[in-house]
């Protein structure tokens, strides 16, 4: 007969030593599914390299030329390892040292001259055997040449494979294959068994600071085969063991009739009670049986065991985001002023703004961010060409027309809608009109050269409408109308008023050696080639509200420093908002921050700025509520802002909304139960994690807020909190929350260990995962928390 569950839980809702121990005897079964599947998937696994000539050849190992630069060309050994998750290499020359990546960390690989560094050395090593694995993060680039390009493809198409066959993971594989790579960790002899002390190494390893004794009744427990050792299916087991979740049993057994399992009445009441459902719930709950029970018989049952029910608990389904609203869901046929549109400013930059390095790759990592707007500073090159750097800094140099083309295959991957490339322009006339020629070369008919019907509308268009289009944004000479009424001027340049990032920073009185700026000029010179690639966002400089009221028009935008954009909030917040109903603002960094970090865009978009121009390349909580907001809407780059944003005849005020037609205050509680395999994050052996969580609330003035969890001594595996931490939201459209986790130090700063941000708008309630990310914004899996969601309406 197959068992439901662990047995040893009816008895009991803590952990205790004779419980671990009925668990190895009665759980043989369910166990011996996991082991069976584990054992399927390694099957599987080598079934795929045995008829895979690619991932065959990847396993033999290769010798390849590593390129850091023109002179920087090294041989280096690489293999991949029978895992298939791990890449070896190797240095000819140092002996045994050696490095390893694994296959999670590679986000694509790209084919050919796709960086400036294989571009740099295009005359010594053909395209066909140059390829560029990208990693997730801010991570560099790793640039190779094969020595044929017989030998590039193998490696190319066995990458892809294995990237692809990542993807495809479910949940419980994913937590499998984490599972192997720390058995393989700590099997420092690599003889496939584990001893005692290579066990306690690794809960060292894992975070866990465990009682000797409970550790070794654990091991003997999961040791069935009684050699003083764990093979694979016995180290799974103590896994399992390792990691009873007691928090999500307790709930388990408080909608269990019988403590074994929820049957469909039970799981129903679990549905509606706790995670608020109200529409089809039995449909609902027999849809989670069949996805998420591993168990045959609980499925012929209509049952659901303890194991399904923390994969659901587990899964997407189960987590704080709303899956509905990670899709397309919010109305796209609204003009693009009416929208927040993710921003990226200095977009070339992979460091500071000082001395970083320019590459095309920050334009890559940015749009297949779901970056909207991107931003170009050209300059004068040799050889009649533009280039693209922080002018007058010692910033690199890259050529316009490679941005251009970046931009150009990389635009609609993410996001299928409009991309508005923000042109900073410093360069000659003659050079303007070779920018104007690489942009209709390349792009084609993705640059928008007109109005869509060829007609002055009375609004922006929207989103939908612009699907698949690049909008330029810079100075024109003179309107949309004279160029669409046949009276647009015929010498081919014009003077428009001069206006840039350089002169703001003057004003701010920025003095640095490092930065020799220009001082500001009251006209430029502009090609008409390049004005005529203007056509919905005109550079404008900025007087005053009641001067855009009555004179601007919708086409129009203009541009801000982070302090003057406060200022006008400060001084006229319902006016800035009401401004941006109409016509869209840009906010960009002061230039004081040489060091490229950012400033908080919630303030902006409290005041409706749709361009909130951030710095992509610097990791923080500014990068993270970007990210947040933007992790909603299909990842489409535009988030619909809220009705009383958007309406001409509203007068919204960040300071005062509790005046606005619909005002509802709502009260958040959340109860922090528990944490599961958080990440080390001091390298000292021995060192564990003491971890608290902090839930941030960033919003209008009176919504921000924070508050923290006690810390937890020597435990980032498994923590338990049940602290619950309250809040009062005024205006939850604009709300956004973050969830941070520290490892507690009384002598200095916290470490940070990891972090995740959403809309409030897409929190689900009831019990929830928290699948926390890295600095970077990437995941790290299986690091996550567990929490309790309710919302509630204030009287």
């Amino acid at each position: 007969m197959e068992s439901f569950s662990w047995t040893y839980h009816q008895q009991t809702q803590r952990r205790n030593d004779c419980a671990a121990v009925k668990l190895t005897q009665n759980s043989q079964i369910s166990d011996g599914e996991s082991v069976r599947k584990q054992q399927m998937a390694s099957t599987r696994s080598g079934l795929r390299i045995q008829g895979d000539d690619n991932l065959q050849s990847m396993i033999v190992g290769t010798i390849m030329r590593k390129i850091k630069s023109r002179t920087w060309k090294k041989q280096r050994h690489f293999k991949l390892q029978e895992d298939c998750m791990t890449i070896w290499y190797q240095s000819k020359k140092t002996g045994n040292a050696h490095s390893t990546f694994s296959v999670s960390d590679v986000e694509a690989v790209r084919e050919g001259h796709q960086s400036e560094v294989l571009l740099s050395i295009a005359d010594e090593f053909p395209p066909d055997r140059c390829f560029t694995l990208v990693f997730r993060g801010r991570r560099g680039n790793l640039d190779l040449v094969a020595d044929s390009a017989e030998e590039a493809q193998s490696w190319i198409k066995g990458m892809r494979k294995l990237i692809e066959n990542l993807e495809n993971m479910g949940e419980r594989e994913k937590l499998d294959q984490w599972i192997c790579d720390w058995f393989k960790k700590a099997d420092k002899n690599h003889d496939g068994r584990m001893n005692f002390k290579e066990v306690r190494d690794l809960l060292k390893m894992m975070n866990v600071d465990m009682n000797e004794q409970h550790a070794h009744r654990l091991f003997t427990g999961a040791d069935r085969s009684q050699t003083g050792t764990l093979e694979d299916d016995e180290f799974v087991l103590f896994y399992k063991m390792l990691t009873q979740r007691e928090d999500v049993l307790r709930v388990f057994q408080d909608y269990s009739g019988d403590g074994q399992k929820l049957a469909l009445p039970d799981l129903e009441d679990f549905l509606r009670d706790e995670q608020l459902q109200s529409e089809e719930v039995r449909q609902h709950a027999m849809e989670l049986i069949e996805r998420y029970e591993p168990s045959d018989t609980a499925k012929m049952l209509n049952a659901m065991s303890i194991d399904g029910f923390l994969m659901y608990l587990s899964s997407a389904e189960g987590a704080i985001f709303n899956p509905h609203q990670r899709d397309l869901y919010q109305d796209m046929s609204q003009p693009l002023c009416h929208y927040f549109i993710s921003s990226s400013h200095n977009t070339y930059l992979m460091e500071d703004q000082l001395r970083g390095q320019s590459s095309v790759e920050g334009y890559i990592r940015a749009l297949k961010r779901g970056c909207r707007c991107v931003e170009v500073d050209s300059w004068d090159g040799t050889n009649g060409e533009p280039i693209v750097y922080h002018g007058h800094t010692f910033t690199s140099k890259i050529l316009f027309k490679d941005v251009v083309n970046a931009i150009g295959n990389y635009a609609f991957k993410v996001s299928e809608y409009p991309v508005i490339l923000s042109i900073e322009n410093h360069c000659s006339v003659e050079q303007q009109r070779v920018m104007a020629q690489h942009l209709n070369d390349i792009l084609g008919d993705k640059l928008l050269k007109s109005t869509l019907d060829g007609q002055i509308p009375p609004r922006l268009p929207s989103p939908e409408e612009l699907k698949g289009k690049i909008l330029l944004k810079g100075k024109k000479i003179g309107g949309l109308e004279g160029g669409l009424n046949g009276m647009a001027e015929d010498s081919l340049t014009g003077e428009v008023s001069y206006e840039d990032e350089a002169a703001d920073i003057d004003e701010e009185h920025l003095h640095h050696d490092s930065l020799r700026r220009r001082t500001k000029k009251s006209k430029q010179r502009l090609s008409k080639e390049l004005s005529d690639c203007v056509v919905y966002c005109k550079s404008v400089h900025f007087s005053s509200f009641k001067h855009s009221r009555i004179h601007s028009k919708f086409y129009e935008i203009s541009s801000f420093t982070e302090s003057k954009a406060r200022k006008h909030l400060r001084e006229a917040g319902a006016d800035f908002v009401h401004h941006n109903s109409r016509q869209l603002t840009r906010v960009y960094p002061s230039g004081l921050r040489t060091d490229s970090s950012n400033f908080n865009p919630q303030d902006m978009w409290n005041a409706g700025c749709q361009i909130v121009a951030l710095n992509f390349q610097t990791a923080g909580v500014e990068m993270d509520l970007n990210d947040g907001l933007f992790s909603q809407n299909g990842h489409s780059g535009y988030v619909l802002k809220p009705d009383f944003m958007r309406g001409s005849g509203r007068r919204f005020d960040a300071e005062t909304q509790q005046s606005r037609d619909g005002y509802q205050p709502l009260s958040l509680s959340i109860q922090v139960i528990s944490g599961q395999q958080l990440p080390k994050v001091n390298i000292k052996e021995g060192s564990i994690v003491d971890p608290l969580v902090r839930v941030e609330i960033h919003g209008v003035p009176v919504d921000q807020a924070k508050q923290e969890t006690r810390y937890i001594d020597n435990n980032g595996f498994n923590p338990v909190w049940y602290d619950t931490l309250r809040f009062t939201i005024h205006t939850p459209e604009l709300a956004l929350v973050r969830f941070v986790v520290e490892d507690y130090d009384k002598t200095s700063k916290n470490d940070f260990v990891g972090q995740y941000t959403l809309p409030f708008t897409c929190i689900q309630q009831g019990y929830r995962h928290i699948h926390l990310l890295s600095r970077d914004g990437t995941s790290i899996p299986p690091a996550s928390l567990f929490v309790h969601v309710k919302i509630t309406e204030l009287v």
